[in-house]
């Protein structure tokens, strides 16, 4: 009977190790699906307002969550009152849609 000896296996498969450019990526594919997102929550939107759905209420508030949190991120990078100052006032709004949308709705 012939046997494989151990140099005719083959050697094991080596683990992905993510590396910067992994990491810019999945931060670019991120960024990317947040931008359709929000393109798809406005025109849903402008569907809702349209038809007269009370919804747009709470998809509207959605779009204002994001870009507070997207101006709180650019203030931790560039440390400028203004993001922070744009960050709280639309999360402000924000929440306050959602609790007009949770009691009107």
């Amino acid at each position: 009977m012939i046997g494989r000896n151990d140099s005719m296996r083959k050697p094991p498969r080596p683990r992905p190790i993510k590396d910067e450019r992994d990491k810019m990526i999945e931060t670019q594919s991120k960024s990317y699906a947040l931008e359709y997102v929000a393109t798809v929550t406005q025109i849903f939107t402008i569907i809702c307002l349209i038809k007269g759905n009370s919804a747009w209420i709470g998809s509207l508030s959605i779009l204002f969550f994001a870009l507070a949190f997207e101006m709180f991120y650019q203030h931790t990078q560039y440390e400028e009152k203004p993001y922070m100052q744009v960050g709280i006032g639309s999360l402000v709004i924000g929440i306050l849609l959602i609790l007009w949308f949770i009691v009107t709705g």
